[in-house]
């Protein structure tokens, strides 16, 4: 396929049908019901099964069971829809189920504004447990972030969550899907999936869910032990200029597109470093170890107003600079404005 100019949402679909997904369960929550539209018009033709659930929990619960059975399987949502697709996702970690999710943010709880936000950075992980995830900064980016996931969900047995703020899913770009990352080879067979019958090859029965505690131990203690072999190769992160910065911008996602213009505006006045997590978990925390000695200061810009990804940031600076909070809701979006304001307001503070 050429280079072409497609929709956030739709090049996340895109990908996901080249990757090889072969089911979507989904359900219409703006801002990212592109992405089961495009589903419906070209999965089918192409050998998939698009399904459009009664609800975002029976969506989530469907992806479970196709996983179970051995699909590559996919859906997608939005905050309100998450949070009713935690308890299955919660489900599928601890039984070690392959899925990707994609996750559109929006700002506040269902009657909130349909504008893009970053307000769901903690909301994954209840019920003790974690996943790869993700965080574009643009189209091209989000496309091939979907397109690994399936290979990383695979490898590990492990949900893979997409976290795109709805200005990624909504916007415009451009897109090689030629470029696309390279196939990872000799992923395990799926020997434990359902097949419904013995003579079919792989499991005909499984507890889905651990009983008692020597179960709920084994699972808990079954998938932390992939945590090591995540963090130490799945960790993404792209820095930038930090090795002489007198600021160190963090951000991701949209806001990380807001940190490079500020930055090229401040050119010659301040020396802005920026690290842009690729992946929110695991958390690039190493990156930071390459800020030079000159850094006065941290400034985090997110999408929201009290701060969210700031908790792993100051974790990662372990007191050694202060770290500082600029951030907005979707009611009045972050600017390239703002965070040049926070910048030269913390630099003046740090010379006084």
């Amino acid at each position: 396929m050429a280079r072409i100019l497609m929709k956030g949402n739709e090049a996340m679909a895109e990908a996901a049908i080249q990757a090889g997904c072969q089911a979507f369960f989904g359900y219409p929550i703006t801002p990212q019901s592109e992405i089961p539209e495009y589903f419906a018009r070209e999965l089918p033709p192409r050998g998939g099964l698009f399904l459009q659930a009664e609800s975002e929990m029976a969506a989530m619960n469907m992806v479970m069971g196709a996983s179970a059975a051995g699909g590559r399987v996919m859906t997608s949502t939005s905050g309100p829809g998450y949070c009713l697709k935690l308890e299955a996702l919660a489900a599928m970690a601890l039984t070690r189920l392959p899925a990707v999710v994609v996750v559109v943010m929006r700002s506040g709880p269902a009657f909130g504004t349909m504008k893009a936000a970053q307000e769901d950075y903690r909301m994954t992980g209840n019920g003790g447990y974690k996943v790869v995830t993700f965080a574009p900064s643009d189209v091209q980016e989000a496309a091939a972030m979907v397109y690994e996931a399936f290979d990383i969900a695979d490898q590990y047995r492990n949900p893979v969550v997409i976290m795109a703020d709805g200005m990624i899913g909504q916007m415009m770009g451009a897109v090689d899907f030629d470029k696309m990352p390279a196939k990872r080879m000799n992923l395990p067979e799926k020997t434990w999936a359902l097949r419904g019958s013995a003579s079919r090859g792989g499991e005909n029965s499984a507890i889905l869910f651990p009983v008692g505690p020597a179960h709920y131990a084994a699972k808990h203690e079954a998938e932390a032990e992939l945590y090591p072999a995540l963090i130490a190769n799945e960790t993404q992160v792209e820095v930038d200029g930090v090795e002489d910065a007198d600021l160190v911008l963090v951000a991701y996602g949209t806001a990380a597109k807001m940190c490079r213009a500020a930055a090229e505006e401040l050119r010659g006045r301040v020396k802005i470093g920026i690290i842009r997590p690729k992946t929110i978990w695991p958390f690039p925390y190493g990156a930071f170890e390459k800020i030079g000695k000159n850094c006065k200061a941290i400034i985090c810009p997110e999408i929201n107003i009290i701060g969210q990804m700031i908790d792993d940031v100051r974790i990662a600076a372990a007191g050694r600079w202060p770290v500082h909070h600029v951030g907005d809701t979707a009611g009045d979006f972050l600017t390239p404005e703002n965070i040049i304001e926070k910048a030269e307001q913390v630099w003046k503070e740090v010379q006084a």
